[in-house]
């Protein structure tokens, strides 16, 4: 009986790859095919099917050809465990999908009551979701969407408009005057700095992390310059620490 089989042709079609690919993945001892028409071309069985959708699936999670070999030989081609990542992926995109529809929600708020909304509003949104998706896990996107919830609108509003820049404002002008980090009105303003991080991550440290690896990483972020931040944050830490260490 003639072996059911794909051949590369049929098999890059269905796959949405070229036929360039799937030779050089034989090549290189990805996935070659495992059985030979009565003609005697090679075709590529049902395995060999599922080992192309596991090496997809796995390249989805951003896996260089030479990891996704290696995670092959160590799992064995377990294809509950590949479908099982592929699953996680698929959720982790969903988290942020639904976060990009919220941020694209309240622009759709401002066009229903007629209200103008500016080009520079719709580039911050690609530019906030675009920092979030590299700095932030989909768990975290998650966790901070439900903070925002729970802190509400109005409030987040306060700090973004009123409280950050007024704190910011402050502190820059004791650095600007040489203000010893230690001082005890420094001091007040680092609890004050540190109450409005923890409003934003709900005291999750990963959150905190990521946020300030944003900080350090990006040159900007909402029209702001990191650099003098990132000397501010230092400032601040020297404050933090300085009263640590006088408890």
């Amino acid at each position: 009986m003639q072996p059911v089989g794909m051949s590369v042709g049929e098999l890059a079609r269905r796959a949405g790859l070229t036929i360039r690919t799937l030779r050089y993945y034989d090549e290189i001892g990805l996935l070659s095919p495992s059985r030979r028409s009565e003609a005697g071309y090679r075709l590529y069985g049902p395995a060999d099917v599922v080992r192309l959708q596991q090496v997809k699936a796995l390249r989805q999670l951003g896996l260089s050809l030479k990891e996704v070999q290696a995670c092959l030989e160590r799992s064995g081609g377990s294809t509950l465990e590949m479908v099982e990542q592929q699953l996680a992926r698929a959720r982790e995109q969903r988290v942020l999908l639904d976060e990009l529809c919220r941020r694209l929600e309240q622009i759709a708020g401002h066009l229903r009551a007629a209200e103008e909304v500016s080009v520079e509003a719709f580039v911050d949104v690609i530019e906030v979701m675009d920092k979030m998706e590299q700095y932030y896990t989909p768990e975290q996107l998650a966790a901070l969407e439900e903070r925002r919830r729970i802190v509400g609108e109005g409030r987040i509003k306060q700090v973004e408009t009123e409280a950050w820049p007024q704190l910011i404002a402050a502190v820059q002008a004791e650095m600007d005057r040489g203000a010893d980090p230690s001082s005890p009105v420094v001091r007040e303003m680092a609890r004050r700095w540190m109450g409005l991080v923890g409003e934003f991550t709900g005291g999750d440290p990963g959150i905190a992390k990521s946020l300030g690896t944003m900080w350090q990483q990006e040159e900007s972020i909402h029209g702001i310059e990191t650099a003098p931040m990132r000397e501010m944050m230092t400032y601040i830490s020297r404050a933090l620490e300085s009263a640590g260490s006088n408890e």
